[in-house]
């Protein structure tokens, strides 16, 4: 497969996250890196906050929506508890496993709401289309996954190994499938 410019870009600022641990690259070392200059990485994103955003979005479908697949022979009902299940164990499972790039989300996405908006529109599209609401702006799916705030805002991540995890989450859901 053949990786177009922008995607090198999103590749490479993911890696320096990784290598140095802090999620304060600069364009001008993702610029190094890639052997090319500053200004070249205006020709694929509007600025920094653009970068972040993409970057945050390919990490963000990579490891966590990559997980939530469901069963087509469910109900609908069914296919959205395994979906957001499964949503909120891989956004567990990436706190732990991949924390340079969680810290980025916590620390860059969190802070800026369109940006959280922006990345977790594939989650409410997923939402959406289990549901079959036909919502343009996705207000339903967006309702659903805010009731889970707990099992995915970084605020909380601590919670997140207790005993009770399972269990709070299905206590979530029974009054989440009240109100579909």
């Amino acid at each position: 497969m053949i990786q177009t410019t922008r995607e090198k870009i999103l590749m490479t600022a993911e890696s320096l996250i990784m290598q140095t641990g802090n999620a304060e690259v600069t364009l001008s070392e993702i610029a190094q890196q890639l052997g090319m200059t500053h200004a070249a990485l205006y020709k694929h994103f509007k600025n920094k906050q653009d970068l972040w955003a993409a970057v945050a979005t390919a990490w963000f479908n990579r490891d966590i929506l990559s997980q939530t697949q469901i069963d087509p022979n469910q109900s609908q009902k069914d296919q959205l508890h395994d979906w957001l299940w499964a949503f909120v164990s891989a956004k567990k499972q990436a706190a732990t496993s991949n924390p340079q790039m969680f810290a980025l989300n916590t620390r860059y996405v969190d802070n800026h709401p369109q940006v959280l908006r922006q990345v977790l529109t594939n989650a409410y599209r997923d939402i959406d289309r289990i549901m079959g609401y036909h919502d343009a702006h996705y207000e339903r799916a967006e309702a659903i996954l805010s009731t889970l705030t707990v099992f995915t805002l970084p605020t909380f991540k601590d919670t997140w190994e207790t005993p009770d995890y399972q269990h709070r989450f299905e206590l979530n859901w029974s009054l989440i499938k009240n109100g579909l």
